[in-house]
C-alpha cells in the first residue's frame, strides 16, 4: 500500500518540475515598451500567452506603481481599494493560480490614459506518457489469418472435396492396340490369325467355312505325327 502515495508523490514533484521548466517570465510591454503611458500595452497583453506559473513583470520610473484591483475599479480606475500596492521600479507578480488578474497604476491620470492591464491565467497542459503493452502481451504469439478460401454456399461439399479426374478419353495414337478401319460399323483387330469382323451390336461373330475345313486338317495332322511317334518306339 506504500507504493501508491509514493507513486503520486513523484507525479506531483514531476509535474511541479515541469511548470517550473516551462515557466516563461513575461515583462509588461517588452521587449520595445514597458510599464508607462506611451507603450501600447493592450497591443501588447493581446500577444501573450499566460500560463499557470509564469511570472509577470513591471519595469517602470518613480513616477509610477502597480496597483493590483477588483474588476470593478479596473474599468473604472479606481485604486483606493486596491489588493495589492507595488512600488519600487521593478516588480516581479508569480502567476500562480488560473483566471483573470487586473492591473492600473495609480498615479492620478495615467490609468485613464491606458496604463491598465488585464492578464488572462490559463492551466498549462502536459501530455501524458503513452501506456507501455505489458510483457505477456508483447510474448503471446500472434495468429496470422487462415489464406485457405471458404467453399461457396452454391457448391455442395462433396463436389468440392472429390478429386478432379480426367474424362477425356484416349485417342488412337495413344492406344495402340485398337485400330479403326474405314468403315464406320466395324472395328478391327490386330491379331496373327485371319480378321474377324465384330459387330458394334455386340453379337458373337460366326467362324467361316474355310477357317473351320482349315482347323480340321491341322487337327488330322497333327494326330498323323503323333501316331507315326507312336509306333515308331
Amino acid at each position: 500500500m506504500a507504493v501508491l502515495p509514493r507513486t503520486l508523490m513523484s507525479f506531483a514533484i514531476m509535474t511541479m518540475l515541469i511548470e517550473l521548466a516551462m515557466a516563461a517570465t513575461h515583462t509588461v510591454g517588452g521587449p520595445n515598451g514597458g510599464w508607462d503611458a506611451t507603450t501600447d500595452l493592450q497591443t501588447w497583453v493581446s500577444s501573450q500567452t499566460f500560463l499557470v506559473g509564469d511570472n509577470l513583470n513591471f519595469q517602470y520610473s518613480p513616477s509610477h506603481n502597480v496597483l493590483e484591483v477588483s474588476k470593478a475599479d479596473y474599468d473604472s480606475c479606481q485604486g483606493s481599494n486596491s489588493i495589492q500596492a507595488y512600488n519600487g521600479g521593478s516588480t516581479t507578480i508569480p502567476l500562480s493560480s488560473p483566471g483573470k488578474r487586473y492591473f492600473i497604476c495609480g498615479t492620478i491620470g495615467h490609468c485613464s490614459q491606458g496604463m491598465k492591464l488585464e492578464v488572462d491565467t490559463s492551466l498549462a497542459t502536459t501530455s501524458a506518457p503513452p501506456p507501455t503493452a505489458s510483457p505477456a502481451a508483447n510474448l503471446a504469439p500472434q495468429k496470422s489469418p487462415s489464406t485457405t478460401p471458404a467453399p461457396s454456399p452454391d457448391t455442395p461439399l462433396a463436389s468440392s472435396l472429390a478429386p478432379e479426374t480426367s474424362s477425356a478419353a484416349p485417342s488412337p495414337a495413344q492406344s495402340p492396340e485398337l485400330a479403326f478401319s474405314p468403315t464406320p460399323n466395324a472395328i478391327v483387330i490386330p491379331s496373327s490369325e485371319s480378321p474377324t469382323s465384330i459387330s458394334r451390336t455386340g453379337s458373337s461373330p460366326e467362324p467361316s467355312a474355310a477357317s473351320s475345313l482349315n482347323n480340321k486338317g491341322s487337327l488330322t495332322l497333327g494326330f498323323g505325327i503323333v501316331m507315326m511317334l507312336f509306333l515308331a518306339f
